[in-house]
């Protein structure tokens, strides 16, 4: 066995925690001695045990003397809970690998310096660019401290996402919306705009058995929202949020009164100021939103310069149609040369369906 080996377990223990941590880092932790798995663990849900107190917290044995593998930097400040340096220390731990830096300046190195500076043999950057990416939330939020956006639509061959009548259920098959259903999960919040609400009157929950619904967000510059759509109906179950420039202090009250947060944001050119909406949505410790608006939002989201990610479902069918519905509208851009350029593409097949996933060039977590 090798330490590629123990990181990538310790990888897939990590992500175990994916949708429950936020806006804390995934992080995965194996304990070996002698050749022997003696401890493993994980960050389980945010404010518990950090994954090194995990893993010595299921160990086999006496960990003195072992190797500790973890997927990020060991903290070395108090937060919700105490330093993980200070419990590798005390256990005797001989050597420690990493995968990822934190970039938390709280830890930024400091971990890393603390546990030689304690006698422990370091060794870095082992599976590293895997684990930059499973933590590629986590990574844009602390050094931007604004949500990590994921742009997603699904859409047939022919860049389609609705027939010219408006019909869009469903373009994808079932392997498909599920793993839509586990990106709800993953991530913290879910937007869309308020046409998307008149038009659709969705739920916006993840309907996994055991997952956990994203914080909803709509973008409803002048508060058009009915009262008895389906999210403000079911807004003291879950955590809704109304973006808008109106200051009608009536129409306010009632969305209020049915459960509904209202943020007051900025107006841009008649609308709700995206770019001021993540800074404020950031500062709620929102890390991640998912975003399942129509052409007109995604177009003013890249427009912004606010999305990290772009996931397309497609779909093997043709649908046609001068007026039916694309994944991005507004005015477009004026040349191929000033498109928004997309990296890092991987191809996942779900049932008959394609997911194209990328990266939009220029992610801070890239850059780390």
């Amino acid at each position: 066995m090798t330490d590629v080996t123990y990181m990538r377990r310790a990888m897939e223990l990590a992500e175990l925690g994916h949708g429950w941590v936020s806006p804390n880092p995934m992080v995965g932790a194996v304990l070996v001695k002698d050749g022997v798995v003696i401890g493993e663990g994980y960050h389980r849900h945010y404010g518990g045990l950090h994954a090194e107190r995990d893993a010595l917290a299921h160990c086999t044995q006496s960990p003195e003397g072992a190797t500790l593998y973890v997927t990020l930097e060991p903290c070395c400040h108090t937060g919700k809970q105490p330093p993980c340096t200070d419990a590798i220390l005390e256990a005797g731990i001989r050597r420690v690998v990493v995968a990822s830096k934190d970039p938390n300046p709280l830890v930024a190195g400091k971990g890393i310096e603390k546990l030689r500076r304690g006698g422990v043999e370091v060794t870095e950057g082992v599976l590293e660019e895997e684990c930059n990416r499973q933590n590629e939330v986590f990574f844009h939020y602390i050094q931007s401290k604004q949500p990590f956006v994921v742009m997603k639509y699904a859409m047939t061959l022919d860049g389609k996402i609705a027939a010219y009548t408006g019909a869009s259920k469903w373009i994808t098959g079932e392997a498909a919306r599920m793993h839509v259903q586990e990106q709800r999960h993953r991530y913290t919040a879910i937007m869309v705009g308020v046409g998307t609400v008149l038009a659709d009157d969705p739920l916006l929950t993840c309907r996994l058995p055991e997952g956990k619904n994203p914080i909803r967000i709509i973008c409803d510059t002048k508060l058009s929202t009915p009262l008895n759509a389906r999210v403000v109906k079911t807004a003291k179950r879950v955590p809704t949020i109304l973006a808008t420039c109106s200051q009608d202090a009536e129409k306010i009250a009632r969305f209020q009164a049915a459960g509904c947060s209202i943020l007051s944001a900025a107006e841009l050119d008649g609308h709700v100021d995206l770019k001021a909406l993540m800074r404020q949505l950031g500062e709620e410790q929102i890390d991640s939103i998912l975003l399942e608006g129509g052409g007109t939002l995604n177009w003013a989201a890249l427009s912004a310069g606010i999305v990290q990610k772009v996931q397309a479902y497609v779909a093997p069918k043709l649908l046609g149609g001068q007026a039916a519905r694309t994944p991005v509208e507004g005015i477009g851009f004026a040349s191929p040369g000033e498109a928004v350029q997309l990296v890092d593409s991987r191809i996942l097949k779900l049932g008959d369906d394609f997911l194209i996933e990328s990266e939009v060039s220029g992610n801070v977590y890239r850059n780390h």
